[in-house]
């Protein structure tokens, strides 16, 4: 199937496709549509991997990256809020995509009943105004995703594939990579949309670590890194000093005074963080 050199226009997926056909970009919905076919096929061999699995892809707007999914033979689903969008696909997608367009909101979606409760990977060209929202989600479907990936802003990109150490590593990043391995795979610059965004994009990919459970309470891991990262530039002692005393209310001065106190959120470890909320948690925190 040829395609022009240009390489932005969508491949036709069948003889029914109405080349005529837009959608037009909402700014409520975070829509920035890719134009370039060659980073949409990139995209979708994040999932090379996992050829095995059916997938559910987020936002596919006019089908850019559903088309290459398609074309790799995968047992596919999409969801998407838009119904400028879901008219389009049904339009030129009849076929391959009949009954098998979600109208609905991915954050309302209950995701255990897409798939009949089997496990499947996730992709999408994210909206970048809740992308964040879209992957601790992810979090709380840990079990049934083994692999997500996609694009999404670059600058969302970074603090998730972030090391300790760096300015970048925040919430995001630790209370995604307690599950997920990150893997930050290309950047993408803002000319290849329609229209294009203000800021550059980046796809990441995660793929689920060998983590099964956690030594403490997950909502107290939140809490305790939330807290941490609640003033970037304070230490940890002034950033838990009310929560430390709240959970350990005869030893938090104790606890408190500790050389490991004067660090930053950014200098801890995924790990370390961990072995804090179990230590704070504990009926005997000097063990």
């Amino acid at each position: 199937m040829k395609q022009k050199k240009n390489n932005y226009i969508p491949v036709k997926p069948s003889s029914e496709f109405d080349g005529t056909m837009k959608v037009r970009a909402k700014k409520n919905l975070g829509q920035h549509f890719l134009t370039d076919l060659s980073i949409a096929e990139r995209i979708a061999d994040t999932l090379s991997d996992y050829k095995s699995l059916p997938v559910l892809e987020v936002g596919p707007g006019m089908g850019v990256l559903t088309q290459f999914l398609i074309q790799k033979g995968y047992d596919l689903k999409v969801v998407e809020l838009d119904g400028e969008s879901v008219s389009y696909l049904k339009v030129n997608y009849p076929s391959t995509l009949d009954k098998r367009i979600i109208e609905a909101d991915f954050l309302k979606l209950k995701l255990e009943e897409v798939f009949d409760g089997k496990p499947f990977s996730l992709i999408g060209n994210y909206p970048y105004n809740i992308s964040s929202q879209i992957f601790f989600k992810v979090v709380d479907y840990r079990d049934m995703i083994p692999c997500c990936s996609g694009m999404i802003q670059k600058e969302v990109a970074d603090r998730l594939a972030a090391a300790p150490g760096s300015k970048t590593y925040g919430i995001l990043s630790v209370l995604i990579q307690v599950w997920y391995d990150i893997e930050y795979c290309f950047t993408v610059g803002n000319h290849v949309f329609n229209p294009p965004p203000k800021v550059q994009s980046a796809v990441v990919k995660m793929v689920r670590n060998n983590v099964k459970q956690l030594p403490c309470e997950e909502k107290d891991l939140r809490t305790l890194v939330k807290n941490a990262f609640g003033m970037r530039r304070k230490t940890l002692r002034n950033c838990l000093r009310q929560l430390i005393h709240e959970w350990q209310p005869e030893k938090a001065e104790e606890i408190l005074a500790e050389e490991f106190f004067n660090r930053r959120a950014e200098q801890v470890s995924v790990q370390e963080f961990i072995d804090l909320t179990v230590r704070l948690k504990s009926n005997n925190v000097t063990e």
